[in-house]
């Protein structure tokens, strides 16, 4: 059982399933307060991180929506033209072996809509720098998520591992880059080799 915000009642105990006789059956995900809010801060940082690095890189116009509401679907508005705009979706992290997203339903569903919508991860250092930040293909994203299959059922939230292979360094909209990649952190991670600078 999870509340409206998908976390868990209650906290489930390795030993507490056991007792229950389904450890061997059940997959054991475990929820507490300390693990929330450090996952918290983690996401904090990572949005923190992007948001200096694209007004660093030169991106005018640059707001954090996110601080205003969960509504958009997206974490960051970054907009350098009329015709060069993105909606960041950012996924932060401290694991450089392998990259793990949370996709929400809503985020998901801002996604198949918006043609400006982008998912960034962003690889979190000791010090709430940004380590590493790439982006994730969209195409990816969509064959990657479940299809509802009964209309009494419907998911809300899926964990994905992503593959290298839709991982790409940098930050980068379909159409145009947010910032130059000599700006970016550029740490081999997630099993994918820093590409060669591309040009604005």
């Amino acid at each position: 059982m999870v509340t409206e915000t998908g976390r868990p009642v209650v906290e489930v105990s390795d030993s507490e399933l056991r007792d229950l006789g389904a450890a061997s059956s059940v997959l054991s995900v475990r929820w507490s307060r300390v693990a929330e809010e450090a996952r918290r801060a983690v996401g904090a940082a990572g949005e923190k991180a992007l948001l200096r690095l694209l007004v660093r890189g030169g991106v005018p116009q640059v707001q954090h929506v996110a601080a205003e509401s969960d509504g958009y679907g997206y974490d960051i508005d970054a907009r350098r033209s009329p015709q060069e705009h993105a909606h960041l979706e950012v996924k932060s992290t401290t694991d450089p072996t392998r990259l793990v997203i949370h996709l929400t339903r809503h985020e998901y569903e801002v996604m198949v809509t918006d043609a400006e919508w982008c998912l960034v991860a962003v690889l979190v250092g000791g010090d709430g720098s940004a380590v590493n930040v790439a982006t994730v293909s969209r195409k990816w994203l969509q064959s990657a998520a479940p299809a509802d299959r009964d209309r009494g059922g419907r998911w809300e939230s899926v964990r994905l591992e992503v593959p290298a292979c839709a991982i790409t360094p940098g930050l980068a909209t379909e159409t145009w880059r947010l910032v130059p990649d000599a700006l970016l952190p550029r740490k081999a991670v997630w099993a994918s080799e820093p590409s060669a600078p591309l040009t604005v």
